[in-house]
């Protein structure tokens, strides 16, 4: 049963680097990405529950916090051409 799960996350993993590779945008790449980061929790959860390692999760948990940010901060680099706040001429 479980390995079904781990073959269809790392089915689904590989489609999104396919994607990644292929995306005709920028953005589909970064989409691309950002679900290789979440099948990646869905996988290290996995192989918490199969070792019965319950200090796994804790390291999943990490890596979605890091994954939502770094595509918070890619986001904002492509979009507005940098990560600081955009200047507004008429407030000072």
């Amino acid at each position: 049963m479980f390995t079904v799960a781990i073959a269809a996350i790392l089915a689904t993993m590989t489609l999104a680097l396919v994607r990644a590779a292929l995306g005709p945008t920028v953005f589909d790449r970064i989409l691309a990405v950002n679900m290789f980061g979440t099948k990646t929790v869905l996988l290290i959860a996995v192989m918490a529950f199969l070792s019965n390692r319950t200090d796994f999760l804790d390291l999943a948990l990490l890596y979605a916090l890091v994954n939502y940010v770094g595509v918070i901060a890619l986001l904002r680099l492509f979009r507005l051409g940098g990560l600081a706040d955009p200047v507004d001429g008429g407030e000072g």
